[in-house]
C-alpha cells in the first residue's frame, strides 16, 4: 500500500486559494492571487522540487486539476517535465475527456484506495475538498503544509467552519524554516486524538 500526501500552500489562516498567480483561481470574488512568490526563497524551492521528485503518481481535484492541465503542458524544464511524465488521476463525476496526457478518470475518491495499491508515493497538490475527502475516507497518510506568514480573511481554506474529522497527527520530520518567512510542517496521520485529559493532572 502506497503512501497518499497532500502538499498545501497555505496562509496563517489557512487559505490554499491561488497561491501561484493573479489570475490562478479567482472564484467566489478572491481577490489575492499570486501570494507565494513574495516569499520564495532557494530554500524553500529546493524543499517543494524534492518533494515532486519523490511522487511517482499525481491525484488532483477538477478545479486544481484543471489549472494544471491548461498550464503545465506549456512549460518546460525539471518540474514541468516531472508532472508531464507522471500517471495522473483525477477526481470527478463530470470529467468525460481528460486531456492532459497520462490522466486517468476516477469517478469518486473511494477509487482512491486501487492507485494506493498500485503506487509507492502518491501527492495530492492542492485540491483542498479531495483531501478533505479523503482524510474522512481514511485514505490520506501525510499533510505536507508549507505556511506562509500572511492572512486574508478569505478564500479557500483547508478546513472551513465545521469541516473536518476528529484526526490526529504526529511529526513526520522537523519542521523546516526558509529564510523569507515560510515554513514546512509535515504531518503522518496517527488516528484519533487523544482528549478528556485535565491538564493539571499531566
Amino acid at each position: 500500500m502506497g503512501t497518499l500526501s497532500v502538499d498545501l500552500f497555505l496562509t496563517l489562516d489557512g487559505v490554499y486559494q491561488a497561491p501561484g498567480g493573479p489570475d490562478e483561481d479567482t472564484s467566489d470574488g478572491f481577490e489575492y492571487g499570486g501570494w507565494q512568490a513574495a516569499y520564495s526563497d532557494e530554500e524553500a524551492g529546493a524543499a517543494i522540487t524534492a518533494g515532486i521528485d519523490r511522487m511517482d503518481a499525481l491525484l488532483l481535484g477538477r478545479k486544481t486539476y484543471d489549472i494544471f492541465a491548461q498550464y503545465w503542458p506549456q512549460q518546460s524544464g525539471h518540474i514541468a517535465d516531472k508532472l508531464n511524465g507522471l500517471p495522473k488521476f483525477v477526481v470527478s463525476s463530470t470529467l468525460a475527456d481528460a486531456n492532459w496526457e497520462g490522466t486517468t478518470v476516477l469517478a469518486e475518491a473511494k477509487d482512491v484506495a486501487a492507485v494506493k495499491e498500485r503506487f509507492n508515493d502518491i501527492h495530492i497538490i492542492g485540491s483542498g475538498v479531495l483531501a478533505r475527502s479523503l482524510l474522512e475516507a481514511g485514505l490520506l497518510d501525510r499533510l505536507n503544509l508549507y505556511l506562509y506568514p500572511l492572512t486574508f480573511g478569505s478564500g479557500k481554506r483547508l478546513f472551513p467552519d465545521g469541516a473536518g474529522v476528529p484526526a490526529a497527527f504526529r511529526l513526520a520530520q522537523p519542521p523546516q524554516a526558509f529564510p523569507n518567512g515560510a515554513i514546512l510542517l509535515a504531518y503522518d496521520r496517527a488516528g484519533d486524538p487523544v482528549t478528556g485529559i485535565d491538564i493539571g493532572q499531566m
